[in-house]
């Protein structure tokens, strides 16, 4: 097999516990320790508020929505989702936590339903029910057939890539971290005896190099490799100093892409050495409708990537992107106006390249600076 083209879907955050969970056929119990809000279905109530009434309990489909239909159209090679939330009946909630998520595991249809081939957990909130929550959510995931990265029952098996075939002599490798900068507490760090997360406490770089060997003791001729990083604040569009050298530093030792998460809201978008780097996913699946606060940001709009590289080299192709919008706690496709908005956002904040509208409405990568006026 030789030649042509990986396509991968991307997306950043997936938060099927709490609200969106609650709405699911098989709701965990609705208790929060939160400041202000102790009762899960709260966040239901909110988003019916500004939105209209959802229909529960929803469909395993439901949270997805016309996202569904776009992957079903694009066919990827390989879907690579960051799944942020337990997926466990444990009632052991974290300690010095303000946020807890949790979906029951009855209701992983409503992850398997969109076929992801890595669900990475290396995030701040895999571990928010204790180690016992974060092995129930391993064998939950294993039991279904589905692949992880940046967690396990140990530190082999977190900070190890998960391998996904793509035909006779191709793989894509996917390897995740968390840091620090996203809240993760450095206790959970997976350990030789210990379950956790992939850890990294700085991103420096012996961190990078760290990642970079572990890629290349795994990798093969013919591999995709992809570095999924938890990393970052919520809000706002500044992208680190550090974070941009830790992402470099990974490319310049052989990753063909990083596939960045933790803000709310998409992060610049950039190329660097012919390899893309999203610095900043956003959320793709939440229960943060009718929450009030940096509305500036359009929180309700999401982004699922379709990014296209050289099978043979990892060189990037292209980029394009599906522009959504929660309603309902449902994604739907955009609208024209929220698609420019989109374009003229991501197009400001990236630097060395364009955000051009196609005619189907996608958001495509065109590569170079922007022309001086």
């Amino acid at each position: 097999m030789g030649g042509g083209v990986v396509t991968l879907f991307l997306c950043g955050d997936v938060m099927l516990g709490r609200g969106v969970d609650q709405i699911l056929a098989h709701p965990a119990g609705p208790e929060l320790r939160e400041d202000y809000v102790t009762d899960a279905r709260s966040y239901v109530r909110l988003a019916e508020a500004v939105s209209g009434p959802i229909p529960a309990p929803v469909g395993p489909a439901w949270p997805w929505g016309e996202a569904l239909e776009v992957l079903e159209r694009s066919a990827p090679d390989a879907r690579i989702v960051n799944l942020e939330t337990a997926v466990t009946r444990s009632d052991q909630f974290a300690n010095g936590k303000a946020v807890h998520y949790r979906m029951h595991p009855a209701n992983l249809a409503a992850l398997s339903v969109a076929r992801p081939d890595v669900c990475v957990l290396a995030n701040n909130h895999v571990l928010d029910f204790g180690r016992p929550g974060l092995e129930e959510t391993l064998d939950t995931l294993a039991g279904a057939g589905l692949r992880t990265a940046g967690a396990g029952h140990d530190a082999d098996e977190a900070y190890g890539p998960a391998a996904v075939p793509l035909g006779p002599g191709r793989r894509v490798l996917v390897l995740a971290l968390g840091t620090l900068s996203s809240g993760i507490p450095p206790d959970w760090a997976a350990t030789t005896g210990r379950p956790g997360v992939a850890y990294a406490r700085h991103l420096s770089a012996a961190a990078a190099a760290s990642v970079v060997q572990r890629a290349r003791t795994a990798r093969r001729p013919g591999d995709i490799v992809v570095v999924s990083v938890h990393w970052g604040s919520n809000w706002g569009y500044l992208v680190p100093r550090e974070q941009k050298r830790f992402a470099h530093a990974l490319i310049d030792g052989g990753v063909d892409l990083v596939h960045g998460h933790s803000s709310h809201h998409p992060r610049p978008v950039e190329v660097y050495r012919g390899r893309l780097i999203l610095h900043g996913c956003g959320d793709f699946i939440d229960d943060y409708e009718g929450i009030s606060g940096y509305e500036e940001y359009r929180d309700d709009l999401r982004l699922g990537y379709l990014v296209t590289v050289d099978a043979d080299t990892g060189a990037l192709t292209g980029l394009r992107m599906c522009a959504l919008r929660a309603r309902r706690m449902r994604l739907q496709r955009a609208g024209e106006e929220d698609r420019a908005w989109l374009r003229t956002t991501l197009d400001r904040i990236s630097h060395g390249v364009r955000v051009e509208v196609a005619a189907d409405g996608m958001l495509s990568l065109v590569p170079g600076p922007r022309p001086l006026c």
